[in-house]
């Protein structure tokens, strides 16, 4: 039962060697972590090479200057029967892969509730779920979205059917969550497995306020419908 676990690079050198150390600590010898660097700057790739473990697939020097493809390329490579996800800023507790397993046998997606913390691993918020009202329910997520990816893992039903991603979607885990609604089973785990970490440079805020004007959160609504009804329509069925 081996699983991938997915992560979009850049510029990640001030957390990213705890996250993985945190993630290596929890894989088996047939486990991998899919790597995908969008062209850092920084230490990302010299810190992850120094590592020197077979079990980081490390692919550099990607231009996508996006984060949705720079994931969907990470997870093209993914060669799991499970898939997880992870941001390369959190930290993983050391339960999370057996606990997220475990719900995975009954399940086709599953998302783990998170203690967000700040830089330092100071106590934000004691759940991530209470912060962001999350369930489940299509209508419910299309207007709000729950699926927090670096909370997320599933199957190659909910992956092959995810992929690839429509070209104008702005986040990949909504995408998949969308996905998972409509074609899977779905367990939303109230533990919290991560240390969710919140700081200046995070790719979302802490607060979670879409700076999006109406006509935009529109717009991406009708994307997602748009990419749903493709994907309904394609050859391949699961």
């Amino acid at each position: 039962m081996s699983i991938s676990v997915c992560i979009a690079t850049y510029n990640g050198e001030t957390y990213i060697q705890a996250q993985v150390e945190s993630i290596l600590a929890q894989l088996d010898q047939e486990d991998e972590i899919i790597l995908s660097d969008d062209s850092s700057t920084d230490k990302t790739i010299a810190i992850m090479e120094a590592l020197n473990d077979k079990r980081i697939k490390l692919f550099k020097a990607q231009t996508f200057s996006s984060h949705v493809y720079n994931f969907e390329h990470a997870l093209s490579h993914a060669k799991g029967e499970y898939i997880f996800l992870a941001d390369q800023d959190d930290i993983w507790l050391p339960h999370k892969k057996e606990v997220m397993l475990r719900h995975l046998k009954e399940y086709d997606l599953v998302l783990s509730d998170a203690l967000m913390v700040d830089e330092n691993l100071s106590p934000i918020h004691s759940s991530f779920f209470a912060f962001n009202h999350s369930k489940k329910g299509f209508a419910k997520n299309l207007y709000k979205n729950s699926y927090l990816g670096c909370c997320m893992a599933f199957n190659r039903k909910i992956l092959d059917k995810s992929l690839p991603f429509p070209r104008d979607i702005n986040m990949h885990d909504w995408w998949i969550g969308l996905i998972a609604e409509c074609y899977g089973s779905i367990y939303f785990s109230e533990e919290c497995l991560i240390h969710y970490r919140r700081h200046s440079q995070a790719l979302t805020p802490t607060d979670r306020r879409s700076k999006n004007s109406f006509i935009q959160k529109i717009g991406f609504r009708f994307f997602m419908l748009k990419g749903l009804f493709f994907c309904f329509f394609r050859k391949e069925k699961l």
